[in-house]
């Protein structure tokens, strides 16, 4: 019971900010939301598990995972921040202040990754799953994986579709989550 109530009350911020994209099915916010609310499932079923054995092998690679997922989000919000020139041209509303840039950035974390924060966010993910990994909620883990592979995919439309021919020539000399890799 408790966890029903914990997950419908932090579920309200992210429905808040999330309503805007409920009204474009498809968009990268839209997957967004699906993401953040399985991630949220994860959240509230593992909390408990947090700092219990701490020197276990899966608790050390999901504390590495959680420094990535900071790491990855830090740097990707600063570079957007500096170099993203953002605009108000660019007047989707499903989009947060920080995502409305008016030239492609491919230098610093973008120079090697497309999505930090969806990377972030895939690393947050299975670190907070790895807390006490189990069969009940890897389904959980897959489903936000899906969104977010959904979620950048959808991003990357929306690029292209703003961009043009930069975001493509760009897609081609970067990976989508995890520099060299994917």
């Amino acid at each position: 019971m408790i966890f029903a109530i914990a997950f419908t009350l932090l579920s309200i911020p992210i429905v808040f900010i999330s309503w805007k994209s409920f009204k474009k099915i498809g968009s990268h916010g839209f997957f967004r939301f699906f993401c953040w609310e399985a991630m949220l499932v994860l959240l509230v079923f593992r909390i408990e598990f947090w700092l219990t054995n701490p020197f276990f092998s899966y608790q050390i690679i999901s504390w590495l995972m959680l420094f990535i997922a900071i790491w990855f989000v830090i740097t990707g919000v600063m570079a957007l921040k500096r170099k993203g020139n953002q605009t108000q041209n660019r007047n989707k509303p499903e989009l947060f202040s920080f995502e409305k840039t008016s030239q492609v950035i491919d230098s610093g974390i973008f120079k090697y990754i497309r999505h930090p924060m969806y990377s972030s966010l895939l690393f947050l993910t299975w670190a907070i799953y790895l807390k006490n990994p189990d069969w009940i909620l890897f389904p959980v883990a897959v489903f936000s994986s899906i969104f977010l592979f959904l979620m950048a995919k959808a991003d990357e439309n929306e690029c292209i579709e703003y961009f043009g021919d930069d975001y493509k020539k760009y897609m081609k000399k970067s990976t989508r989550f995890i520099p060299f890799v994917f």
